[in-house]
């Protein structure tokens, strides 16, 4: 926990909040690879007190929808407050933030101020607006996107070449929205949602940045998520977006480490390499048959070493 009582926190108002900032400077995460993703709300301070201390490698602290334009000032100073006094967390911490014309702006200047890992903006549509946020945030936080827009989804291999911008999440039922689709089209076996899944992610890695799938809001359904982890993780997605502990411990599992497929990749780099200092790229493998360069680059993608 952050802090040992909320008491006096509870009691304070919204600017008062801002009187008790705090000077700690949390340092940057060291996870390079991401299972999980979980939304947390600014407005339940019982939740920001558990950053320091979550299952999930992701938490992002959400200022957009879920948040009412009434006590959007109240989330940010939450925000601030408890990243002011946050020492540690084994998780990567994101703010999400307004678009840049609906506060956006404000909130990223403001956020500037205090240590965590990503921005993520809402709704998206130009390469432009990225290199804007590339400008306005501090130079050592990453920048990700909320697609949920047609703009972005039409073009997002495209937003590539901008150093920092690492991430980009999917929305869902804003994007289908956006596209003019109802949001009833969201099963697992539906050809549309297929297609944007598979454009999304595939358009994602041209651009060089980490796909994150869409929130399962049905919370309560365990097995539907799972579901959706397992159809996801075949499609070659790698982090999956969370709402509470639950999903996290699902999508940590689905999207885990393969310990076969490490130990695949491991015989295959070392036979390769074997092989190929004697000069040749190609030869048959005992258990993993034919085995030429595109097979080792496979390999090296798996140990996570291309």
């Amino acid at each position: 926990m952050i802090f040992n009582s909320l008491a006096f926190i509870e009691n304070l108002n919204v600017k008062e909040r801002l009187e008790h900032l705090g000077n700690k400077k949390k340092k940057p995460c060291k996870l390079k690879t991401f299972r999980s993703n979980m939304m947390l709300n600014p407005l339940k301070l019982k939740h920001l007190n558990n950053m320091d201390n979550l299952a999930c490698d992701m938490i992002t602290l959400n200022l957009e929808d879920a948040i009412a334009p009434s006590r959007k000032q109240e989330a940010l100073h939450n925000i601030a407050l408890f990243l002011s006094h946050l020492e540690a967390s084994k998780s990567f911490i994101i703010v999400r933030t307004n678009p840049l014309d609906e506060g956006g702006r404000e909130e990223i200047a403001f956020l500037n101020s205090f240590c965590f890992d990503a921005v993520r903006v809402a709704k998206i549509k130009s390469r432009e607006e990225i290199l804007e946020i590339d400008k306005l945030l501090k130079s050592e936080i990453e920048i990700h996107i909320s697609l949920e827009t047609k703009e972005a989804f039409a073009n997002l291999a495209s937003f590539g070449g901008i150093e920092r911008f690492t991430t980009a999440n999917i929305g869902i039922l804003d994007l289908l929205t956006s596209l003019g689709l109802p949001q009833s089209l969201v099963t697992q076996d539906n050809p549309t949602i297929q297609y944007i899944l598979s454009k999304f992610l595939i358009d994602a890695k041209t651009a060089g940045v980490n796909p994150i799938s869409f929130m399962f809001q049905e919370y309560q359904d365990v097995e539907g998520f799972k579901a959706w982890c397992e159809l996801e993780k075949k499609m070659g997605f790698t982090t999956k977006a969370c709402m509470g502990p639950a999903q996290v411990a699902i999508a940590n599992e689905v999207f885990g480490i393969d310990e076969e497929a490490l130990s695949r990749a491991k015989v295959i780099k070392e036979a390769f390499e074997r092989s190929s200092a004697k000069g040749e790229n190609g030869f048959m493998h005992e258990k993993f048959g034919f085995i030429d360069e595109p097979i080792y680059r496979d390999a090296l993608l798996v140990l996570g070493l291309n």
